[in-house]
């Protein structure tokens, strides 16, 4: 039998989160070498990743990061939710966030090549997906620029990490407003920061048809500008997010509640777990 003991066993299980049996057959084979063992198993644990690559990922965690003047908010996806609300899987969306921060990373690709210790993103993400035994993906990330910043995580599910997570960029001193904000954009979602922002296609496109809506309607000819630009109101509402009725108060828009506080919201990002 190779010479390694039951502490050596516990210490490599305590730091892959491997199986017993697995655990001991790699030591074994390693000829008690913890270290070498320790690569036996992630290797193994990449060969099951490649199996695993066309597995659909439908669970998982939102996490934010702030690193100096900016923030940045990734979305990491797994298969399960017996997963997604493990201790592990749980710090390794904190260890990617900060990581991706770090480097001010503003695309998925330069996040995977960031530098996470000793390996890079990719490689972290890599392990500790060989040692759950599901797919991981860093789904996606934005980075946000601004003087200051809200984040809200919001849980679905007690039970689960953060499924929908919002970062709000601002100028102002009202930091419990800003929150509030970023509370309401977790549940109204909008797409765009103001009506301006909306593409001139999308537009024209809900013009034509709140149009033609209400032609069919038989509404007059000299009426329709007016019927037109008020149902326009309405869809600006939905995925505009100073157009929007305040989520706490919906006598009040969002760019009133922020202008009363004082405050500018800049921008923001919204994401929400397989959405």
């Amino acid at each position: 039998m190779a010479d390694f003991s039951l502490e050596d066993l516990k210490t490599l299980r305590e730091r892959l989160g491997t199986g017993m049996v697995e655990t001991k057959n790699a030591l074994v084979e390693a000829g008690g070498d913890l270290d070498k063992a320790t690569e036996l198993l992630r290797l193994r644990g990449a060969k099951s990743n490649a199996k695993r690559s066309d597995r659909s990922t439908s669970e998982g965690l939102i996490a934010a990061q702030s690193s100096g003047a900016t923030t940045t908010i990734i979305e990491l996806a797994c298969e399960t939710d017996f997963v997604a609300k493990s201790d592990k899987f749980v710090a390794l969306g904190e260890a990617v966030a900060a990581a991706v921060a770090a480097a001010g990373a503003s695309t998925v690709e330069e996040g995977l090549a960031a530098s996470a210790g000793s390996s890079s993103v990719e490689q972290l993400i890599s392990d500790e997906a060989a040692i759950l035994g599901e797919k991981f993906e860093l789904r996606r990330l934005v980075t946000l620029e601004g003087n200051s910043f809200e984040v809200y995580l919001h849980r679905t599910n007690k039970d689960l990490p953060p499924q929908v997570g919002v970062v709000v960029a601002y100028t102002g001193g009202d930091a419990e407003t800003a929150r509030g904000i970023a509370q309401h954009i977790s549940f109204a979602a909008p797409t765009y920061l103001s009506r301006d922002d909306v593409p001139t296609d999308d537009v024209e496109n809900e013009r034509r048809i709140v149009e033609e809506i209400s032609r069919g309607e038989g509404k007059p000819d000299a009426a329709l500008p007016k019927i037109v630009e008020g149902r326009l109101g309405a869809f600006f509402k939905q995925v505009a997010l100073l157009d929007q009725d305040y989520a706490r108060d919906n006598k009040v828009s969002i760019a009133k509640v922020a202008a009363d506080a004082g405050i500018t919201v800049t921008g923001f990002t919204r994401f929400k777990v397989g959405a």
